[in-house]
């Protein structure tokens, strides 16, 4: 027999303008700045009478802030405990977010490097075919180009959605001694708005990294 799934539920003040105790301190402000408007210092005894009346002011501020935590507290409290069980419902999903990413990232730079590769081979044979016919004004034997493997797709569609691929700049500073001044001031934005327009920045080393944009379906 499958145990039901018992809920707690969080009891939380939410009306401080109900509150009793809160009320009376806000009438107690209140009066306290009527005779605040009306008083006139003209002696040292009417220093005193607004010593005591700043005496009661800073009790009814503590007070009113001690209310307030009353009702803030338990709900920081709550919306920390929610967060932080929503968070732990989502850690599974981000990890397997991050593994797939990382995985197809993965498999599409190590095609790419095969193809880059294969072009490479393909360039060098080519070159050595052309040498030896200036050399020797003919072949010994067949260039023998491998086959070069086409580019990995931008888009793939499924069914339940797409996964698209777009290039992101990244970028380090290689050498602090020649960077312009406007950008010595640790102008991360700057300095990414520049290389996102695709311009150069002296001092900065900027490249492309292969990020994952999905797009779900709607239902």
């Amino acid at each position: 027999m499958t145990e039901p799934i018992v809920q707690e539920t969080a009891l939380i003040q939410v009306r401080p303008d109900a509150d009793p105790r809160v009320l009376a301190l806000y009438e107690e402000s209140v009066k306290l700045l009527g005779y605040a408007e009306a008083r006139t210092i003209l002696s040292d005894d009417d220093v005193k009478v607004a010593t005591a009346d700043l005496s009661v002011i800073a009790g009814v501020k503590k007070a009113i802030e001690a209310k307030r935590k009353e009702y803030t507290g338990p709900i920081n409290e709550h919306l920390k405990a929610v967060n932080a069980a929503f968070g732990t419902f989502t850690e599974p999903l981000a990890r397997a977010d991050t593994l797939n990413r990382s995985k197809v990232l993965a498999y599409r730079a190590e095609q790419e490097r095969q193809r880059q590769e294969q072009e490479r081979i393909n360039r060098l044979r080519s070159e050595a075919a052309r040498a030896e016919m200036e050399l020797k004004g003919e072949l010994t034997e067949p260039v023998g180009l491998v086959q070069v493997a086409e580019e990995a797709p931008a888009r793939y569609r499924t069914e339940t959605g797409t996964l698209g691929t777009a290039k992101q700049w990244q970028f380090e500073v290689t050498d602090f001694a020649v960077l312009p001044d406007q950008y010595k001031e640790a102008n991360m934005v700057m300095i990414r708005k520049v290389v996102q327009a695709g311009a150069s920045i002296p001092g900065v080393r900027a490249w492309q990294e292969e990020g994952l944009r999905i797009t779900a379906r709607k239902p």
